[in-house]
């Protein structure tokens, strides 16, 4: 072996390295405390912009989503028991599997099971919205663009 073999730990920090990191955390301290100190409000979640302007519910139904053996998706309205809709195994309408996927999982780490169900709601101002009646998350479908919203507005049939 070479004596002049070298280590990365025996070279210094770049130091314009550090003083760039230094600016950064400096200027994202600054950004949030002129935020405060002039009061800027947070932007209002959907949820409560429509509970102040008090937004009528269009319709409304509460649905359960139950994985297939199949790899398929089942929708059964929670009132009646009956099949609401579903997503066939690697179909190309993979929005409402991923949006239940990431509640599900929210559901998992809580420690809630499948039973109750998630309340998908058209609202009077045109939104779209599914929320888990157990933990009141809320998923606003309108933003999502009109033709993934629509997969869920047929789920209101």
């Amino acid at each position: 072996m070479s004596a002049r073999h070298h280590h990365i730990h025996d070279q210094p920090f770049p130091r314009f390295a550090l003083v760039i990191a230094g600016a950064l955390v400096g200027t994202v301290l600054l950004a949030t405390t002129v935020a405060r100190v002039v009061g800027m409000q947070p932007t209002a979640s959907p949820v409560a912009e429509r509970a102040a302007a008090k937004v009528a519910v269009v319709q409304s139904r509460d649905l359960r989503f139950f994985d297939q053996p199949d790899g398929s998706l089942r929708i059964v309205d929670a009132a009646t028991g009956s099949t609401a809709g579903g997503v066939a195994a690697g179909s190309k309408s993979g929005f409402i599997r991923g949006v239940m996927r990431g509640l599900a999982r929210d559901r998992h780490l809580r420690g809630i099971g499948i039973e109750p169900p998630f309340r998908l709601t058209l609202w009077a101002n045109g939104q779209l919205s599914l929320t888990d009646s157990v933990s009141d998350r809320t998923i606003e479908l309108s933003g999502f663009g009109d033709t993934n919203r629509t997969a869920f507005v047929e789920l209101l049939k």
